[in-house]
């Protein structure tokens, strides 16, 4: 019966694979719209010949990669538990009930350690893609050195959240998701807190800007917004990529504006300016309360479908994930793979408000900096430097595109251009 099961899956995923094949690589959607040919939103106006080529080519792999990715992780999960491996980490830790906690540990860091095992050939892929088309210029040492960091910070935030969760588990297998839930929201903010000061530098060296210059033009704006910072920081992004960026993050006393030094080597003051706007823009519309708002919502529903579904699946499928009870921790990958599926299932409507938010943002920095023609200029730089799609097939935008496309983008700004002639 397993076996069955377990051919089912794969002949699904691979119907699925070779469907987002033909839809990505053969298919008519996409493409530049006969009203946009010839203007400032056309790539062809201001890409080369090369790089129209390499962002077509480079952005249909990437995008079949997305969607086959999330997936093949679902059979990852599968496999673990049908065969399993699940029960028998499970089984190989003998401390005592006392020692629940690293019990624990030691089953997510197997699972965490057999996970990145089968999805590294990806995740290898990715880097060699990004390197073979020069978006990337990290060594593969310096590659290796992130993904174990984030091994090990994933690791440790996993094991508390596992201990918990399961101890919620075993108190009340009804309520669970709510208590879950109430103790999901002081941890995901302290976690949002403290990013900025002691996650994101373990990957790179952030410092304040060091042009002065540049940083009172910016603390200006900032002050026009009425938004409380005294320093914009820089990070050192160029030993690892050739793309361009800027973003709020943090809370409270740990905000930060932070720049990327490609986006300083390689824009103009004023498209710089613009940016900051838009980031800015985030800040004044509150679009990080937003955000927790909306991912405290999503987990709200997300945990109690998961505990609707989770003892459905394990009552009429057990047997064959080798799962006995929802409260054993051998039945993590389940609730991994719910949440992964869920997560991906959700994203057209988490990715539809992020751009909604990304829309409101590029028309306050628009208000703010006064100065379409760097707006045209930016978007076009950050196409070129991340060879993008400007104009992805619907299914890619629902699914991957958390800022609106980048012919939207400068449609929405040329248009401002037009208004001002």
């Amino acid at each position: 019966m397993t076996k069955k099961w377990g051919i089912r899956a794969l002949i699904l995923f691979g119907m699925y694979a070779l469907a987002m094949y033909f839809y990505i690589f053969h298919s008519e959607s996409g493409g530049i719209p006969a009203a946009f040919k010839g203007t400032v939103a056309d790539p062809s106006v201001f890409m080369s010949e090369r790089e129209l080529y390499l962002s077509e080519e480079y952005s249909k792999i990437r995008n079949y990669l997305f969607f086959v990715a999330t997936p093949f992780e679902w059979l990852v999960y599968l496999f673990i538990l049908t065969t399993g491996l699940s029960q028998a980490f499970e089984r190989w830790i003998t401390l005592q009930k006392k020692w629940v906690i690293f019990q624990n540990a030691i089953y997510v860091f197997l699972l965490s350690l057999i996970t990145f095992i089968a999805l590294f050939p990806l995740n290898y892929y990715r880097y060699y893609l990004s390197k073979y088309y020069e978006i990337s210029t990290q060594s593969f040492n310096s590659w290796m050195r992130d993904n174990v960091i984030e091994f090990w910070v994933n690791f440790l935030i996993a094991v508390v959240i596992v201990t918990v969760l399961y101890w919620l588990i075993n108190i009340n297998t009804k309520k669970w998701w709510l208590n879950a839930w109430l103790l999901m929201i002081p941890f995901s903010i302290f976690l949002m807190f403290i990013k900025p000061v002691v996650i994101d530098p373990l990957y790179n060296d952030f410092y304040p800007l060091t042009n002065k210059e540049l940083e009172t033009e910016i603390l200006s704006l900032a002050k026009q917004a009425n938004i409380p910072t005294e320093h914009v920081y820089e990070v050192n992004m160029a030993e690892k990529t050739n793309a361009l960026n800027a973003y709020v993050t943090g809370i409270g006393s740990n905000a930060r504006i932070v720049l990327w030094d490609t986006t300083l080597n390689r824009l103009s003051e004023n498209e710089i300016l613009f940016i900051m706007a838009h980031e800015m823009g985030h800040y004044v519309e509150k679009h990080i309360y937003f955000g927790i708002a909306g991912y405290l919502i999503t987990m709200l529903v997300g945990l109690w479908l998961t505990a609707k579904l989770m003892p459905w699946v394990i009552a009429h499928f057990g047997g064959i994930l080798k799962i006995q009870r929802i409260n054993a921790v051998h039945s993590l990958p389940l609730f991994l793979l719910f949440s992964s599926f869920l997560l991906f299932a959700s994203s057209p409507l988490s990715n539809y408000i992020s751009r909604y938010q990304e829309t409101r943002a590029d028309l306050y920095a628009m208000e703010l900096v006064a100065d379409p023609d760097a707006a045209v200029s930016t978007f076009q730089e950050l196409t070129k430097a991340g060879l993008s799609e400007v104009n992805p097939p619907i299914l890619v935008k629902w699914f991957r595109y958390s800022h609106p496309p980048m012919l939207e983008r400068i449609n929405k700004v040329a248009n401002e251009i037009g208004k001002e002639e």
